[in-house]
């Protein structure tokens, strides 16, 4: 990953945290989607509390620098070749097991020895 990476990913941090920041101090009105099929309406947004306040356009500033730094990073990322390692190119060069440290398996099976119980006759 080279600096233009780093920076840009040091970017939309910086910009989501200030982000959630300011969506977090807005105060809640409690009727977000009262616009939308009530007597509010268009005139709602005509008035001068419907203009936005400082928070709601930093919101739309920052929400748009976060857009823009999204898209900025994928196609950073998609011009940017990523060499990966893979678990089994790591498995085969895994140390292999001496052969003294195996111990030997009998290769002819023993003849079961008998019971030292009593057969009832």
């Amino acid at each position: 990953m080279g600096s233009l990476g780093s920076v840009l990913l040091v970017l939309q941090l910086i910009v989501a945290i200030f982000l959630v920041a300011v969506i977090l101090m807005q105060r809640s009105n409690g009727g977000a989607l009262s616009g939308l099929g009530g007597d509010s309406g268009i005139g709602g947004l005509l008035s001068a509390r419907g203009k936005g306040n400082v928070l709601t356009r930093t919101t739309a500033v920052l929400a748009t620098l976060f857009f823009a730094l999204s898209m900025a990073l994928s196609i950073y990322y998609s011009h940017v070749e990523i060499h990966r390692a893979s678990i089994v190119d790591g498995a085969s060069t895994a140390p292999v097991a001496e052969e003294n440290s195996v111990p030997e398996v009998p290769t002819t099976p023993e003849k079961p020895s008998e019971p030292d119980v009593p057969v009832a006759e």
